[in-house]
């Protein structure tokens, strides 16, 4: 054979090998589920530049196993049932697409069915009580839907560990062992009062009041606290988590303050509770399930917050982050199994995920499919405002400054 023939040979088999390799990498798309029109419109935004932040950082690394990936996007508009159902189909549709990520899609999550029969990888990070619902009947029906967010459970128990704490560290001085508590009618507020009541008489406190009032606008809030000023308590739980409900209450309060700890379900996280109370919410207390973690007290929290800020100029909300940490728990596992058309051991592998995530070390329940909740993986994160700035004092491994004794408590 001359030298020119064995020339071409080798560059002929090369080109063969460079098709060959080229054929084998895929793009693989990644499905978000979202509500990219309508109401919740900024949610969607959210959700899928988290999920295409982490695909251009999964492609700027060479991919996974050398496939790399694009992100196409299922808008819910309304999430209505049928809105959810037909995004969800086009994208269970796409051969290509190897994983669905959503922060939230239907409000009853029907569609982790429609997931499951077809073995597609779902990960969601909302309405966890559905999910499980769904799952827990039969899990191994369910091999690779998983989500992010953990039970609310948390809600109902943490409150008496975290108030516990605080005495047993001398930051909390209580003049008694007794709570009052009060709750607008919707199933979040009533449901987490009635399991806060339960987990407060478990370990031997005395419920004073325990009302509940019609859901929608509250303006006045007087004839609940003067009742509470007839046996005033050590702690007043609010679980209406309307914003400009719970400044009323606040503000209200404030008129007149009993010796008691102000606990708010959720309300004073939103940025209009302290425009409306001002210097009044100095001292109140909250809490949040799940979400990102402060980026004082995670390095990965505050890496992708900057990295996000950086990419489109503005700090994201919680679903730009959770779904960030979606798609990569996904990339994970495809690495290890090492085929995208593999799903259900893809699910499975996400099943055996023990990863540092920006809201927590993230492992999954086998029985629930929910990522596990407590201090050490997903923890509940309490706050208090202290001079309009918004400080997380539990868990202790992740605290960023000290609670301090509000000012109307003696």
């Amino acid at each position: 054979m001359s030298a020119r023939k064995g020339l071409l040979g080798a560059v002929s088999a090369l080109v063969l090998g460079v098709m060959v390799q080229s054929a084998l990498a895929d793009v693989v798309k990644i499905g978000v589920l979202a509500p990219v029109t309508g109401k919740q419109a900024a949610d969607g935004e959210d959700m899928v530049r988290g999920a295409k932040l982490a695909v251009e950082d999964l492609n700027k690394a060479g991919g996974v196993n050398g496939d790399t990936f694009e992100v196409v996007v299922g808008d819910i508009g309304d999430a209505s049932a049928d809105a959810v159902a037909t995004a969800a189909e086009r994208l269970l549709g796409d051969k290509a697409v190897g994983a669905i990520v959503t922060g939230y899609a239907s409000t009853t999550n029907f569609e982790i069915e429609m997931m499951a029969e077809q073995e597609m990888v779902y990960l969601i990070a909302g309405n966890s009580a559905q999910t499980a619902g769904i799952i827990s009947p039969n899990p191994e029906n369910f091999g690779t839907v998983w989500s992010l967010t953990p039970s609310y459970d948390g809600y109902n128990t943490e409150i008496v560990p975290a108030i516990d704490k605080l005495v047993a560290d001398g930051q909390l001085k209580l003049p008694n062992k007794k709570v009052a508590m009060i709750a607008s009618d919707n199933p979040y507020s009533k449901g987490i009062a009635e399991g806060m009541t339960k987990a407060f008489e478990a370990a031997g406190w005395q419920i004073t009041q325990n009302d509940l009032l019609p859901f929608g606008e509250i303006n006045d809030w007087r004839a609940f606290l003067a009742k509470v000023h007839q046996d005033p308590p050590a702690l007043l739980i609010n679980t209406d988590y309307v914003s400009a409900n719970a400044a009323t209450f606040m503000t209200q309060f404030m008129e007149n303050p009993t010796n008691s700890l102000v606990f708010i379900q959720y309300a004073p996280s939103v940025p209009e509770f302290l425009t409306l109370t001002k210097e009044k919410s100095s001292g109140v207390v909250y809490n949040l399930l799940g979400g990102v973690l402060p980026r004082e007290a995670s390095p990965r929290a505050d890496e992708l917050l900057k990295k996000y800020e950086a990419a489109y100029g503005n700090e994201p909300g919680s679903y730009g982050i959770m779904l960030y940490e979606e798609v990569m728990i996904y990339a994970d596992a495809l690495k290890t199994v090492g085929d995208p058309a593999k799903r259900a051991e893809i699910g499975a592998a996400i099943g055996k995920t023990d990863k540092v995530t920006a809201v927590g070390r993230v492992m999954f329940d086998p029985k629930t499919h929910l990522s596990v909740q407590d201090n050490d993986h997903v923890p509940i994160q309490f706050y208090q405002i202290l001079d309009g700035k918004r400080i997380m004092f539990y868990p202790p491994q992740y605290k960023t400054g000290d609670f301090k004794q509000p000012s109307w408590m003696k």
